[in-house]
């Protein structure tokens, strides 16, 4: 494990950390949790009980994973990301145990893709994101949801697959109407601005 400082640092005696795990000041490592070889966690980062982080996962800085979720490599968290208990990032596209031949994959025959999560994103419990996609920035997934295609920033996203029933705003609320295109936080009044399925935040 490689902190900054180690002595800001909480790893509980039970978690299992790579010796080569970069592990940001600040951060906490709860019982029975992994991270992985080459792992590289931000500042301020909670990895809850029973958790999964893959090798090589990035994750930037106040990020949040939740009791047993999976992170598998090479999933890439901006800052500020909340995983959901029990959420799973995959990434292998076509699973199998084995070849056409009957003989056992190995590492070598077949490549890991991964799942890509931008600033302040939330995926919702026990939803499964299938690698390879894109949530946008302060997105939201609903609890149960699997995602099958890239999810636009600020949408929030449903169901089996997801598909966006509404936005939401930085702080996590959904946005209502406001006029033609325009929707409002209810919790900070910032408006945004929507134009060919995306969502744009005003500039005051």
């Amino acid at each position: 494990m490689c902190p900054t400082d180690p002595s800001l640092v909480r790893i509980a005696a039970s978690a299992d950390v790579a010796a080569d795990a970069v592990i940001g000041d600040g951060s906490s490592i709860w019982h029975l949790a992994q991270v992985r070889e080459g792992a590289r966690l931000g500042r301020d980062c909670v990895v809850g009980r029973g958790a999964y982080i893959g090798t090589g996962v990035t994750m930037g800085d106040a990020c949040k994973v939740q009791n047993y979720a999976l992170v598998y490599e090479p999933a890439a968290l901006a800052d500020g990301v909340f995983i959901g208990p029990a959420v799973v990032l995959t990434n292998d596209t076509y699973p199998r145990a084995i070849n056409p031949d009957g003989t056992l994959k190995s590492a070598h025959d077949w490549t890991p893709v991964g799942v890509t999560i931008e600033q302040g994103a939330s995926i919702g419990a026990r939803a499964t994101c299938v690698a390879p996609v894109t949530i946008g920035a302060w997105a939201t997934v609903a609890a149960g949801a699997v995602v099958v295609k890239d999810v636009p920033a600020h949408a929030l996203v449903a169901g089996v697959p997801a598909r966006r029933i509404g936005w939401v705003g930085r702080a996590g609320v959904p946005l209502v109407e406001d006029g033609e295109n325009r929707w409002r936080c209810p919790a900070t009044d910032t408006t945004y601005v929507e134009a060919d399925g995306v969502l744009l935040e005003e500039t005051q």
